[in-house]
This record gives structure tokens, C-alpha cells and sequence, in this order.
């Protein structure tokens, strides 16, 4: 990951060098792409998909049979 590095210029305060840092931040784009890439999940696996498909299937025979009893 690459970094951004801001050395403090002659006659400059602190509140100058963080705010030059941040707008550097903001112009590399940096929290942007790590902001984006917190939500990415990964695919599921052949076996989640299985098990997912499993657990639908039989609650849709749940209900199906719970409408025909008449408790729906």
C-alpha cells in the first residue's frame, strides 16, 4: 500500500502541515479505495450455496404445508 509523506516546510506551523496532509489525502484518493473495499465480500463457496439452497427449499415446504393446515 503506498503511503503519503508530508515533511513540514521552514515557517510552516503544525495546523498548516495537517491540513496540507489531509488535502494530500483526499487528492490521492487513498480513504476513498480503502473506504470501497471494506464491503467487498467474497464469492460464497459451493458448499454455502448448497446449504443455502437446502434451508429455502425447506421453508418454502414449510409454508406451503403450514397454507394447506390453513395457519396462514
Amino acid at each position: 500500500m503506498s503511503g503519503l509523506f508530508v515533511e513540514k516546510e521552514e515557517r510552516e506551523n503544525s495546523r498548516q502541515l495537517v491540513s496540507r496532509f489531509v488535502r494530500g489525502l483526499r487528492r490521492s484518493g487513498l480513504v476513498y479505495r480503502a473506504k470501497a473495499s471494506r464491503y467487498i465480500s467474497r464469492p460464497m463457496s459451493q458448499k454455502l450455496k448448497k446449504e443455502a439452497a437446502l434451508r429455502k427449499q425447506a421453508t418454502k415446504e414449510r409454508y406451503q404445508k403450514m397454507e394447506k393446515m390453513g395457519k396462514l
